[in-house]
């Protein structure tokens, strides 16, 4: 591992003090982010930059802070945005001598995912490969530990394919962490019964529609509650499907699902088989899956791992723990 010190001079050009002040944040944040992620010093007079540290931390923290000084000026740099630059270069200052730039193929179309009131850019080559293989397959499994965008980009995908009229209707599904036992207990009608197990899933809509479009949506049936104990004997056409948290179904309920299929669907069938909340003495039928219909043409699997987490940096630390202590048990 490289441990001598060097310094890397950066002139960020055009210059701009307002695109200045942005990279720089309030107290200069952003720059004391960058910092501690790549354990850096970094000085700044005007816009030109020094940074100190090994080669290539230098290097990397260099090439974060050129993107992000050309970024979209009209949006805040808000530590959430500075943390996704950095997760596009990858580099672990502890244990890495080299940049590694993540290529996600900028000009490729499925590195982006255009929806009525935002553009969803992905972020790994996981997310890439997650996404196009939701236009080339009829089946798509996306497993990993949370924060790594399985749900949020599925959301995405089937918004995009409503918005553009691949489909007529999206359907969510999720089961009821007691595989639906205790539903008849919460307040309410189905829909209300529900939803608290689909909140995830509708945030990410009314982030993508806005919570007026997605109501009216609700109303006309166009974006459809499907509870998964409720799905028996329908068959599901023209619509786009996710089944979130799906570590949670039994063997036989996501087989019963995924024979819902009619022509036309596409299915996205998301979990994270270490957090399975069924009894011990159930199995999962994710897990099942992966198994049965490995290699199957049309079905496609991306397993994400702890290094795609793109939510706050503790959480990639923490799954990479649990990681650690389940390889010792």
């Amino acid at each position: 591992m490289d441990t001598q010190l060097t310094t890397v001079d950066v002139t960020l050009e055009p210059e701009d003090n307002q695109r200045l002040a942005r990279l720089c944040g309030p107290f200069n944040e952003n720059l004391k982010q960058l910092e501690k992620h790549y354990r850096v010093a970094i000085n700044n007079r005007g816009n030109l930059v020094n940074i100190k540290g090994t080669e290539a931390a230098a290097k990397a923290a260099a090439h974060v802070l050129q993107k992000l000084y050309l970024s979209d000026e009209n949006e805040p740099l808000s530590a959430e945005m500075v943390h996704l630059y950095m997760h596009e270069t990858k580099l672990d200052p502890t244990n890495s001598d080299q940049i590694k730039p993540v290529n996600l193929a900028e000009h490729d179309e499925a590195s982006v995912i255009h929806t009525r009131r935002k553009m969803i850019k992905v972020r790994n080559p996981n997310q890439l490969a997650y996404v196009k293989s939701m236009d080339d397959n009829d089946i798509v499994f996306g497993i990993g530990p949370a924060g790594t965008g399985k749900t949020y980009l599925a959301v995405a995908r089937a918004v995009q394919a409503l918005e553009s009229e691949q489909v007529s209707r999206i359907i969510l599904a999720r089961p009821a962490v007691e595989a639906g036992e205790r539903l008849g207990f919460l307040p309410g009608d189905l829909s209300d019964k529900i939803n608290p197990y689909l909140r995830p899933l509708y945030d990410a809509l009314y982030e993508m529609l806005g919570v007026e479009r997605v109501s009216k949506l609700i109303e006309k049936n166009i974006i459809e509650i499907a509870p998964l104990a409720f799905m028996r004997g329908r068959t599901l056409s023209e619509a786009f499907i996710i089944l979130d948290e799906a570590q949670n179904t039994t063997p036989e309920q996501i087989k019963m699902f995924l024979t819902r299929i009619g022509f036309g669907s596409s299915v996205v069938v998301t979990g994270d088989v270490t957090q399975v909340d069924l009894p011990s003495n159930v199995d999962s039928g994710l897990r099942l899956m992966r198994t049965v219909l490995k290699g199957i043409d049309g079905i496609s699997f991306t397993e994400f791992k702890a290094s795609d987490v793109v939510r706050h940096p503790i959480v990639q630390k923490i799954v990479t723990a649990y990681e650690k202590y389940d390889t010792r048990r």
